[in-house]
């Protein structure tokens, strides 16, 4: 399916379906799925525009087989709101930084960046892993929407999500890698937390804690798995020391801050505030 007009435009409607317990939900399983997030007409409106940048902004070019594992994993381009106008609209839509705000517990969020993952058709594992991992940041408060651009069954590999596992201080030293996947796999085993894996229909979306271990199986499909993510902070939050050299890397998402300020630079703008006043 194919859009060449944008549709009745929704990324500024707020999405009313999330429960009266979705803050507390989201607190103790550290993951939601939720259903019809955006509406097909959108997904197929913001899809091409999207893919287009990834093929034309993409570094990686060796063949799958000559990759290591994070390289079979997905192609990533990050950031690509500032690339292009289209794509800047689905990153800054208030209804998806809506949302995140709302099962974070926070008035406002703020953009720490966007990233497109691509899993070609014979593209390997997601590793295990925590992202904030890689986050110099002072608190938890944050989370990632991950948009698939198309129905994605499970043999597509779709994001899995350990159940609570974000309250396990075990594992948060391993950036993803051979090495995550098999010491994060044996400790959800051993913890007996649930790995939920579940399809994406065209229009869902999840998000996900900073310490929340997921993964992703192989796609055995045909088609590239595409997925649009954005990376959302409590507005408050602030640029902590950070602990490893991928954090120290990291800080270049906030250009500028300094330990124990709030990142407000232009790259990292406020997209949802609850408490300020609505434009005529």
């Amino acid at each position: 399916m194919t859009a060449t007009t944008a549709p009745t435009d929704e990324l500024d409607v707020p999405y009313r379906r999330l429960s009266p317990t979705a803050t507390a939900d989201f607190a103790r399983d550290g993951f939601v799925h939720l259903a019809g997030v955006l509406s097909p007409e959108t997904i197929a409106y913001y899809e091409p525009v999207i893919t287009s940048e990834v093929i034309r902004l993409n570094t990686q070019h060796r063949p799958l087989a000559e990759r290591d594992t994070y390289g079979r994993a997905f192609l990533q381009v990050s950031n690509m709101w500032r690339e292009n106008e289209t794509v800047k609209r689905l990153v800054f839509s208030r209804c998806l930084a809506g949302i995140a705000a709302a099962l974070l517990g926070v008035h406002a969020v703020r953009l720490y960046h966007d990233q497109a993952l691509y899993k070609e058709p014979g593209g390997g594992i997601t590793p295990w892993h925590a992202d904030q991992y890689y986050w110099p940041l002072s608190s938890d408060r944050c989370a990632t929407i991950w948009l698939p651009l198309q129905e994605t069954p499970l043999d597509m590999g779709p994001l899995a999500f350990a159940r609570g596992s974000h309250n396990f201080a075990y594992g948060r030293d391993l950036p993803i890698s051979d090495e995550s996947e098999k010491q994060l796999k044996q400790a959800v085993a051993d913890q007996a937390f649930e790995d939920v894996v579940e399809p994406f229909a065209l229009g869902d979306a999840s998000f996900h804690r900073g310490w929340t271990f997921h993964h992703a199986g192989p796609n055995r499909g045909t088609a590239p798995r595409r997925v649009m993510t954005v990376i959302y902070m409590d507005a408050d939050i602030r640029l902590a020391e950070p602990t490893n050299e991928n954090q120290e890397k990291d800080r270049a998402w906030m250009p500028g801050t300094e330990i124990g300020q709030v990142p407000d630079t232009p790259l990292n703008p406020v997209l949802f505030d609850g408490l300020a006043a609505p434009t005529a």
